[in-house]
């Protein structure tokens, strides 16, 4: 079973709706350790990329891809906008010209733009960014290709996987970004960007059902 570009366009439309739901969730994150403004951010961001689906919809999923971050780096203030925007348009770089995606295809997709979140904001997992969520996911995916999984179990898997990974950020010192700042301090929150990047490989496991 391949992931349909259909699949795909309803993955957006739901992180439009997970950012409108958990909007207050993700700033009060960012008030802890941040500039409050995290969850506003998203949930413009992903309100404009889901506006925009419409336009793109027929296109294929490397253009679909390249579409939404375009938008989200137009749209979203603070790092939240270029990082996340760099991972569509990286995304989109290895999905061109394609209808549909399999778990391969899929997991060079997210490595993809885990790299290109990573090189954009001089992050590496431990910093407590969403690198430490995005590198775990493409990894968990790559095992599921080594085992032979679908694609949907390979997601279910990558959604745990990814809320592990959000969780571990607690723990850790901030090394990167506003809240690296705080030092000591950043310790015992969880980050805002981890968290989103774990709402969204969640969407992405209920799109692809």
């Amino acid at each position: 079973m391949a992931l349909t570009k259909q699949q795909l366009v309803d993955w957006l439309m739901r992180c439009g709706e997970v950012f409108r739901r958990e909007r207050d969730f993700l700033t009060e994150l960012d008030t802890a350790i941040g500039d409050a403004d995290h969850g506003l951010n998203m949930n413009r961001g992903f309100d404009q990329v889901a506006a925009k689906l419409p336009s793109v919809a027929e296109q294929d999923i490397g253009a679909i891809l390249k579409s939404s971050g375009m938008t989200l780096l137009s749209s979203v203030g603070g790092a939240s906008g270029p990082l996340f925007g760099t991972f569509f348009i990286r995304a989109a770089q290895v999905t061109a010209g394609k209808q549909s995606l399999d778990l391969a295809e899929l997991q060079l997709m997210v490595q993809a733009g885990a790299e290109g979140v990573a090189a954009r904001g001089k992050a590496q997992p431990g910093d407590k960014t969403m690198c430490d969520v995005w590198q775990p996911v493409a990894d968990s995916l790559k095992q599921s290709l080594a085992q032979a999984s679908d694609v949907r179990a390979a997601l279910r898997q990558a959604a745990e996987r990814a809320r592990q990974a959000a969780e571990s950020t607690i723990a850790m010192q901030a090394r990167k970004g506003r809240a690296s700042y705080l030092g000591e301090r950043s310790i015992g929150h969880q980050d805002p960007g981890a968290t989103s990047v774990m709402l969204m490989i969640q969407a992405l496991s209920a799109a692809a059902g």
